[in-house]
């Protein structure tokens, strides 16, 4: 079998070496590269013209799905997703995507993966699996609506409906999901986020907060600052760029 020429991306120091582990029994898998970051993938991919390439999905902007949205349709390689819990993004796209894997990763599931690989490649099939993904992604930058957020929880998951939640602020590689006075920690970009989310119903109104404009109680212009009030007192500023656009979606 030809050599299948792979990259390996996530944050994790220790997840890309214990891919370069897993990937060590299989001759025919040859790392080329690795990247750290969505910038450092997104240059990988264009410069290297991977077969494969195993993708985390949450990691600081661009995250995975971020990452794939800048690549031409013509330089898509497959893919197999990697992420930290199984949440309803990676079920829905399991069917355009070749595989994903859940961290930690067993190597069961890893071998199966490599055998979807090389049965894709075999098959010739390589290129329609990878345009089935471009074409899902370009769907979800026309503004595909999700309703519900998975929350990885101490003793599982949280689903979290759309409507319950009151705002969002970035805090470091996460972000905080504030609903009804609790805070959630979800391990994702705003910008991620924000595509997921419905856009009639959430607005960013800085880099590092989205709101839920159903929760706006009041607006103040405090000296050269705007503000919004929420109905529980939380106060989220407005960027001067993102002004105009609020107050059009506020009708103001």
């Amino acid at each position: 079998m030809r050599e299948i020429k792979t990259i390996i991306v996530d944050d994790e120091p220790l997840a890309r070496r214990g891919l370069r582990q897993m990937l060590a029994p299989h001759s025919d898998l040859k790392v080329i590269g690795e990247a750290r970051n969505g910038i450092e993938a997104i240059s990988a991919i264009r410069s290297l013209h991977p077969d494969l390439i195993f993708l985390d999905v949450q990691m600081p902007e661009p995250d995975g799905f971020g990452v794939l949205r800048e690549i031409e349709k013509s330089s898509m390689p497959l893919v197999v997703f990697v992420t930290a819990y199984d949440d309803f993004a990676v079920r829905a796209f399991d069917a355009h995507a070749l595989d994903y894997l859940v961290k930690p990763i067993q190597e069961s599931r890893f071998i199966a993966a490599v055998a979807r690989v090389r049965e894709r490649i075999r098959s010739n099939d390589a290129v329609a699996v990878s345009a089935r993904l471009a074409a899902l992604l370009e769907e979800q930058n026309r503004g595909a609506i999700k309703h519900r957020l998975v929350v990885p929880t101490s003793s599982g998951e949280l689903l979290l409906d759309a409507a319950e939640i009151d705002w969002i602020e970035a805090d470091d590689y996460y972000a905080a999901i504030h609903t009804n006075k609790r805070r959630h920690l979800i391990r994702e970009s705003l910008s991620s986020l924000e595509d997921r989310l419905d856009a009639v119903q959430f607005v960013r109104t800085h880099r590092s907060a989205i709101v839920n404009i159903e929760r706006v109680r009041e607006v103040r212009n405090e000296g050269s600052e705007m503000l919004l009030v929420l109905r529980d007192g939380q106060r989220v500023p407005v960027s001067r760029r993102r002004r105009e656009l609020l107050k059009q979606r506020l009708k103001l």
